[in-house]
């Protein structure tokens, strides 16, 4: 069986069974996705270096720890590790990217990050990520794969439709109806989706 056959989480586990060519073989497998993720966003390849060690380091922490657990992908989990420290980087330095038009549907989020909230702002936000979780965990299984996927770790419908094996239409229609069940969710249950 070649690396290639090796699932990620076959990987993982080897890794944490002392195999640590297995994680090169994951590292190898999913860095151009993660560095080219974030370099789009940062915009500066050193900073963007910074960052693509410093979610390995973290990936790293977090495996040897135990605190791992296969709930999606790995590639998911490695692009919202990737994710939260760019945030976290902004953050930090007050300072946001500019926005690239081609992305809207990540803008609105990023545009949400700009202002330091008021404590109340961050209690609103939390109750209405915390709604979200609530109906999305209704969903049903592959609305809920196309979802996560799209929005937490923004992959395109064409790279959504590969992974999953489906056509992009598929996808996009399972975001569709994703999106629509959702909206009637929050009407049935009275749930304000906007702060």
């Amino acid at each position: 069986m070649s690396a290639y056959q090796i699932s990620d989480q076959e990987l993982v586990n080897n890794y944490l069974n002392g195999n640590h060519s297995s994680f090169e073989i994951l590292i190898n497998r999913h860095q151009g996705r993660v560095f080219s993720y974030i370099l789009m966003l940062v915009k500066d390849r050193q900073l963007a270096d910074d960052i693509f060690q410093d979610t390995f380091i973290k990936i790293i922490r977090t495996l040897k720890s135990g605190a791992y657990k296969e709930e999606g992908k790995f590639i998911q989990w490695a692009m919202r590790i990737a994710h939260n420290l760019i945030i976290d980087h902004f953050r930090k330095s007050k300072r946001l990217p500019t926005i690239d038009s081609q992305f809207d549907d990540v803008s609105v989020v990023r545009q949400l990050n700009q202002a330091d909230p008021s404590v109340e702002e961050l209690m609103i936000t939390e109750q209405i990520h915390d709604d979200l979780r609530k109906m999305i965990n209704f969903l049903p299984e592959e609305q809920r794969e196309v979802l996560y996927l799209r929005l937490y770790s923004e992959m395109s419908f064409k790279d959504i439709a590969e992974l999953t094996g489906v056509s992009i239409n598929t996808a996009l229609g399972r975001m569709r109806y994703a999106l629509i069940n959702m909206r009637k969710m929050a009407k049935d249950h009275n749930v304000v989706l906007t702060v």
